[in-house]
């Protein structure tokens, strides 16, 4: 049976892709690549891709926007955590939230694999989203 080799794209629901997509591309340094609009369904698609091609994420926008707000211990996604190279690259991900006025908390070291650390900050949906960076060896 043939490996899975890496995650091709990360799409997440967002209540206003207008308000979601400059947030995105700002704060995560992302580049619009294309959008998509299905006047059957109302859906709205924008795909927003990393440096280098290395992933996208994709913002989603159904008609139905009348839901609760994103929840972490809700069935389904818990958080998306990006990854840096190293310890330094991770204070330079603090110091560009601080920039853009992101409310995050500080670099702290995992619970889940030692060693490493992670920033925790949400998007303007309250998705959660992290930056993080295994131990340097």
């Amino acid at each position: 049976m043939p490996k899975l080799t890496s995650v091709h794209h990360l799409a997440l629901t967002v209540t206003d892709v207008e308000r979601s997509v400059p947030w995105y591309a700002r704060v995560l340094d992302l580049e619009e690549s294309h959008r998509r609009e299905d006047p059957e369904t109302g859906v709205h698609k924008v795909v927003l891709k990393s440096a280098g091609d290395g992933f996208s994420v994709v913002l989603v926008q159904h008609p139905d926007t009348d839901r609760r707000g994103f929840d972490e211990r809700r069935t389904g996604l818990d958080h998306v955590a990006f990854s840096v190279s190293s310890r330094a690259e991770l204070c330079e991900w603090e110091d560009r939230l601080s920039e853009y006025g992101v409310s995050y908390l500080r670099p702290t070291t995992s619970r889940t694999f030692e060693g490493s650390s992670v920033i925790v900050f949400r998007d303007p949906d309250g998705i959660q989203l992290e930056i993080w960076s295994d131990p340097e060896l």
